[in-house]
């Protein structure tokens, strides 16, 4: 044997060792699989061997490489008779080509190549590559079927239901994919003997996500993927998290190589220089923003693509035909019918600590010329230190005072000194008109959070790029055309411009009747766009949560 042939031998040796998890020999005759030139009858015997080691030893085929579905395979292996899948005759399939094709690309499905074993088969393949001996070598060819096969039924997962729990708001009924669903999946892709269309058939059907989904691929052109130090913030260790903080300043050039050890002080200088450039409020000391602006990498972006592709596989297979669709990030309401935008509006949205709620409900009714009865979670916040104040802020605000018998109370009569949240027998209310809170009309929605859609009396804040400022409802900027499309086909009652008359006239009106359009308030901080990505501030920490949760483990590949 000549001596490249003999570091050939050397690899293949070594490759066994790290899909076995081992090099020991093993006691059962079973058990003694040699390196290379098993008897093709082997390779059966050594995937029952392999599959009773993973179930055996917590579904691992060794300390690097688990199994997400054992108990599946096995079942699967055990009805086929132990024999592989993906390969013949020591040759690799068209569909197991595919597969790995598809695991080696999977970034343009908002995936991560590391989850289905691309390293173990990437590297397995490579040595099949190098010289016809490697493809002799059957205990190697069995371990390698049965990665493809869990590759497999996991890429089916998380492009059927992605990888966030399910929650309050998900409005799947299949949380639990069965065995019987994979089995069937699993068939189809062999009897169709086409991979990229049986998994594609799997994800979400709406043009939002196939619109994200297809500007993935000119995202990845342009990303530059490195290493970088990504910071946990809030953080429970101050040294530890300033430390990550000075390494990260380094990666991005704010810190001269070889310095090291700042104190605050210098903190403070390298702060406020980062802060100038990055235009953020130039403070000196560490903020929200400024964390977020050192963590938006690339990388970091790619997770945000993932994130959201996977909110769409909460959603159910269809949604209604017309529908409005509310994004909070993109402070954007959208009528939909038939899969056309009828008409978008902007809006103004819930403050951080006053979130809007995500939420599925329908447009019953809406009422011009509202009048607001003010939340005690505002009036104990908000307005009892000022009316405590000066008495005279009721009449600034154009509100009047209700008692428990809906009667009008004069407020200079109450001694406000002594209300508090655990005494206030009254009701603020807001009088109706274009001063009023809610503008001149409401939209109203059942919902456990006494939140609504609403005109405002702010209207120029509209033109505000930062627009999460509200107690949590709704602003809509284009009102008129909302309301206009729930009582589009009842021109008998409600003639062109009788929206706009009663406006004019300053009437009130309460409009209910007609078919009730699905609402959708959702949490989208991307989309495909005019031709790429475009991406929107996380603005209530959701993105941030859900990277920590699910995707602090996905290092650049």
């Amino acid at each position: 044997m000549s001596h490249s042939k003999n570091r050939l031998l050397v690899l293949l040796i070594a490759v066994a060792c790290v899909f076995c998890g081992s090099c020991t020999n093993r006691k059962e005759k079973k058990d003694q699989q040699p390196a290379v030139a098993v008897p093709r009858e082997r390779i059966s015997e050594d995937l029952r061997w392999t599959m009773e080691k993973a179930l055996k030893n917590e579904n691992r085929l060794n300390d690097s490489v688990r199994l997400n579905f054992a108990s599946l395979l096995d079942s699967l292996y055990s009805a086929n008779q132990y024999e592989p899948f993906w390969s013949k005759e020591t040759k690799w399939l068209p569909l197991a080509d595919s597969l790995f094709g598809f695991i080696s690309n999977s970034k343009e499905y908002g995936l991560f190549p590391r989850d289905y074993h691309y390293s173990s088969l990437a590297f397995v393949q490579r040595v099949f590559l190098a010289d016809t001996l490697a493809r002799k070598n059957l205990a190697l060819w069995a371990r390698t079927d049965i990665l493809l096969t869990d590759a497999f039924f996991t890429l089916a997962k998380d492009l059927k239901q992605g990888r966030l729990r399910f929650d309050s708001v998900t409005l799947r009924t299949d949380s639990v994919l069965n065995n019987e669903f994979y089995k069937q999946i699993f068939q189809a892709a062999f009897q169709s003997g086409t991979m990229t269309g049986t998994l594609h058939q799997l994800e979400p059907r709406y043009p939002a996500y196939d619109s994200l989904k297809a500007y993935i691929k000119k995202f990845l052109g342009t990303a530059v993927f490195m290493p970088y130090t990504y910071l946990v913030y809030p953080y429970k260790d101050s040294i530890a998290f300033f430390k990550s903080v000075e390494k990260r300043l380094h990666e991005v050039g704010e810190i001269s190589p070889g310095v090291n050890n700042l104190d605050s002080v210098a903190f403070t200088k390298v702060f406020r220089k980062y802060q100038k450039k990055q235009d953020l409020k130039v403070t000196g000391t560490l903020s929200d923003q400024m964390v977020d602006r050192l963590n938006y990498t690339d990388w970091e972006k790619f997770k945000k693509i993932a994130v959201n592709l996977d909110r769409y596989k909460q959603l159910p297979d269809t949604l209604p035909k017309t529908r409005a669709w509310i994004n909070l990030p993109s402070y954007y309401l959208q009528v939909i019918d038939a899969d056309s935008t009828v008409f978008q509006s902007r809006i103004i949205v819930g403050g951080r600590l006053t979130r809007t709620p995500l939420l599925t409900s329908e447009i019953s009714n809406f009422i011009t010329y509202p009048q607001w009865t003010v939340p005690y979670s505002i009036i104990f916040k908000e307005m009892l230190p000022k009316i405590q104040h000066s008495v005279d802020f009721l009449a600034k605000e154009n509100l009047m005072v209700v008692d428990e018998n809906d009667s009008v109370r004069d407020p200079t009569t109450i001694n406000w000194a002594k209300l508090n949240k655990n005494h206030f027998p009254y009701l603020l209310k807001q009088r109706q008109g274009d001063d009023n809170s809610l503008g001149v009309i409401k939209f109203n929605f059942r919902n456990r959070y006494s939140v609504y859609l609403h005109d405002t009396n702010v209207r120029w804040k509209f033109s505000n790029p930062f627009r999460a400022i509200s107690h949590g409802c709704v602003r809509v900027k284009e009102w008129s055309k909302l309301a206009n499309f729930l009582i589009r086909n009842d021109s008998v009652r409600y003639q062109p411009d009788t929206l706009k008359a009663w406006i004019a006239r300053q009437e009130k009106h309460v409009v209910s009747g007609f078919t009730k359009l699905p609402l959708y308030i959702r949490y989208f901080t991307c989309e495909g766009k005019d031709g790429r990505i475009k991406f929107y501030e996380d603005i209530y920490e959701e993105d941030r949560y859900l990277r920590e949760k699910y995707f602090a483990d996905k290092d650049v590949q």
